[in-house]
């Protein structure tokens, strides 16, 4: 079953507008609106939320925008630049989410996540990485995944909150309640139909077909049918021009996995003459399969490391053939470099007594495309002094950064992932304590070495200034040891709650 996910980007012409005006962009507590013209009429194209808030609306008229809100900031629209940039922005994601990403003028971006969504910790999480990643780069996004483009497009604009996962088979239940609208008809025709009494999808679900063709044409009809995926509505691929691409066609469709598997390796080789002539290698690879029926089936392989070893990428492809679905065949075979990176030969061990540095770039690539990027990862120091601030997942063979755990003080061999509280019994509120209580066992203190005073990071927020924690190494009759910490210095109430915490377990 296919997978779609569609972005929306409510405010992408003021976003862009931002973006590029910088500091000279009017300030955001101000009513902004984008003027286009559609024929020779001057009509609001785009507006920010303090004009929306104000009334105003897109497709009103400049003139009646500009007399209702006095003090508006009125700018002309460049949808030019804004189709463009949306280009760039949809090449950024055909290159971190999946193989097939295009386009949904004039506010939006379509991904066919189908078998893809592994690599990225489930539809969830990647649903929610990439309204983050936009949010980050100053783009406000919404996202929802469905079987169809029509209804992922209807859900991430009038459900998605911000994000959405749509059940399989659960598009239409979703969608009954929604305007007409969301179907991606003209407005004109959406209005021709509220005047009959149509005011929801689930109206003209119900409603037989033959009359409203008759009526307003077919293009109703087929709207709702590719929303409900009675109908096919194949998504076109945006190809970035400096991409490097390689084809097989067929005489006659292929479908066997044998056959396949055959004409990868040749796409292989083919690709990595192409990276070597470029001194690259390739970092994500997407295989496309377009199937005679029009559908294309598309598979991905992500590596740590730049690679152009035709084995080894026709196995890593070669590993994912079972998801491909070549339905009456497949006719023509695609295999791109979406991501590719600087490689340059390396001189192996060439003396008896040398020996060769290890590589496990493919045990990483092997795990990474079966259970997904997120899932392979290794641990990293990071300057704080803060302990779980110290320690951050990076990728399995990120370059070392040099950045150490401080050595002052032992560190416990099991960091808790957060701090649990605890009972304690202290001599003094300055003391170790003499005994606590931990997951309902009641422990009695043997030793204790401490305390070690934690500062809060106060760059990073007021709350912090004042924040103390002192920690404890303890050891109970039964000579496990614990980290423990007070929430405070064990004087002053502002620097703490003075309440005690277990954070970590030493081995």
């Amino acid at each position: 079953m296919a997978r779609v996910v569609s972005v929306f980007l409510p405010s992408w012409s003021i976003d862009r507008f931002r973006r590029k005006a910088g500091d000279a962009a009017p300030p955001a507590e101000v009513p902004l609106v984008l003027i286009g013209r559609d024929g020779g009429r001057r009509q609001v194209a785009a507006a920010n939320a303090v004009a929306l808030a104000a009334g105003l609306r897109v497709g009103m008229p400049a003139a009646k925008a500009q007399a209702l809100v006095p003090g508006l900031s009125v700018l002309d629209a460049d949808p030019a630049a804004d189709e463009d940039e949306l280009v760039r922005l949809a090449a950024w994601l055909l290159a971190r989410i999946a193989p097939v990403v295009a386009t949904d003028p004039p506010d939006g971006i379509v991904i066919d996540t189908t078998g893809a969504d592994h690599l990225h910790g489930g539809e969830a999480a990647m649903l929610e990485g990439i309204v983050g990643r936009l949010a980050l780069s100053g783009i406000a996004a919404r996202a929802a995944v469905a079987d169809t483009w029509g209804a992922a497009h209807a859900l991430a604009r009038h459900v998605a909150a911000p994000t959405l996962v749509a059940s399989q088979g659960e598009g239409m239940a979703r969608m009954g309640p929604l305007p007409l609208e969301c179907l991606r008809i003209p407005p004109i025709l959406a209005r021709d139909l509220r005047v009959l009494g149509f005011a929801t999808v689930g109206d003209l679900a119900v409603r037989p077909r033959a009359p409203l063709a008759l009526r307003f044409g077919p293009e109703l009809g087929r709207r709702l049918d590719e929303a409900l995926g009675r109908l096919p509505e194949p998504i076109i691929a945006i190809r970035p021009p400096d991409m490097i691409e390689v084809r097989r066609a067929f005489a006659e469709p292929i479908g066997a996995a044998e056959t396949i598997a055959r004409n990868i390796g040749k796409l292989v080789v083919a690709l990595c003459g192409r990276l070597e002539a470029a001194g690259l290698g390739g970092r994500r690879l997407d295989l496309a399969c377009h199937r005679v029926d029009g559908g294309v089936q598309a598979i991905r392989i992500c590596l740590a490391r730049p690679v152009r070893d035709a084995k080894r990428l026709t196995r890593l492809l070669c590993d994912r053939i079972e998801t491909i679905e070549p339905g009456f065949g497949i006719e023509i075979m695609t295999l791109a470099a979406v991501l590719a990176e600087p490689l340059e030969e390396r001189q192996l061990a060439g003396g008896l007594m040398q020996e060769a540095e290890p590589d496990i770039s493919g045990l990483i690539d092997t795990l990474t495309n079966r259970v997904g990027e997120r899932a392979v990862y290794r641990f990293a120091a990071v300057a704080s002094d803060v302990p779980e601030r110290s320690v951050a997942r990076v990728p399995a063979l990120a370059l070392e950064t040099g950045a150490i755990w401080p050595d002052h003080w032992p560190r416990p061999a099991r960091l808790l992932p957060r701090p649990e509280p605890v009972e304690t019994l202290a001599l003094l509120p300055d003391h170790p304590p003499v005994s606590f209580t931990w997951r309902g066992i009641r422990r009695r203190v043997k030793r204790a070495d401490g305390p070690e005073r934690v500062f809060g990071e106060w760059w990073k927020r007021e709350a912090e200034l004042a924040a103390v924690r002192d920690y404890f190494r303890v050891e109970d009759e039964a000579g496990e040891r614990f980290w423990l910490y007070r929430a405070g210095d064990g004087e002053d109430a502002a620097t703490g709650s003075h309440s005690w915490f277990l954070h970590g377990v030493f081995g």
